[in-house]
């Protein structure tokens, strides 16, 4: 059996994760999500989705890069207009 690398677990049905050639042990998502997805460096919550990059930094949403100080990204396409317009 194998162990989780996050929680330390001893689990029968653990999965590998491979990235860049490193392999990491988890029993379940949860401690893969913990370990490995990108933390969004204005709201702190981890990044399970595709996120938002720019400059190198991937935030989690467009309201969180914005107060980041990146400018025209949205999370909704209805908005565009709302963010071109100041006010």
């Amino acid at each position: 059996m194998k162990i989780c690398e996050c929680c330390g677990n001893q689990y029968d049905k653990c999965i590998d994760v491979t990235i860049d050639g490193e392999t990491y042990t988890f029993d379940c998502f949860e401690c893969a999500i913990q370990m490995l997805a990108p933390t969004c460096p204005h709201c702190d919550c981890r990044i399970i989705g595709h996120g938002v990059e720019v400059d190198g930094a991937i935030y989690c949403c467009g309201h969180c890069s914005r107060q980041q100080g990146a400018e025209g990204i949205v999370d909704n396409a209805d908005h565009v207009e709302d963010e071109r317009t100041p006010g």
